[in-house]
C-alpha cells in the first residue's frame, strides 16, 4: 500500500498537470479561484502544491475553477 506521502505527491502532481494542460499559472489560478469565491494568494498555492499538503476540497475548488470536469488518475 502506498505511503501517505505518496498519495500527497500524486494529488499535487495531478493538479499541477491539469494546470499545465490548460496553461494556467499560479497567478491566474488565484484570479480564477477568486471568481468562484475562494480567497488564496500565489505564495500559499505554491506552498500547498510543493508540499502536497492540501484538502480534497481545495483540489476540487482548483479543478472546478480551471474548468476541469474529468480527471485521469493515471498520471
Amino acid at each position: 500500500m502506498p505511503e501517505r506521502n505518496d498519495w500527497e505527491a500524486k494529488a499535487a502532481l495531478l493538479l499541477k498537470l491539469e494546470l499545465k494542460k490548460r496553461g494556467v499559472t499560479y497567478a491566474q489560478l488565484v484570479e480564477k479561484l477568486a471568481a468562484v469565491g475562494v480567497s488564496e494568494n500565489e505564495a500559499n498555492i505554491k506552498n500547498k502544491l510543493s508540499r502536497g499538503k492540501f484538502s480534497a476540497a481545495f483540489m476540487l475548488e482548483c479543478l472546478s475553477a480551471i474548468g476541469c470536469s474529468t480527471l485521469s488518475l493515471d498520471a
